[in-house]
């Protein structure tokens, strides 16, 4: 099964004051690396965000630089 070119990442977290829930969302699209899993990694424009995404939508989120502690966020292929 082939992978989507592009997926659109779903980050959600608590919001100001901890009451409200905030949702930001990446476009990624595949690039021609392999992640340690040996899925296709997926990065977005200014290739800080990068992540591995399975066939089934598992993501593994990889760290771009030092001191960074990426979140899981939810997967959704872009046709």
């Amino acid at each position: 099964m082939k992978n989507p070119d592009r997926f659109r990442l779903s980050f959600t977290h608590p919001g100001s004051g901890g009451a409200s829930v905030v949702t930001d969302e990446v476009v990624v699209e595949r690039t021609e690396s392999l992640g340690p899993g040996g899925h296709p990694v997926y990065s977005d424009p200014t290739g800080i965000l990068r992540a591995e995404i399975t066939p089934a939508g598992e993501v593994r989120m990889l760290a771009s630089g030092a001191y960074q502690s990426p979140l899981n966020p939810s997967a959704e292929p872009i046709p």
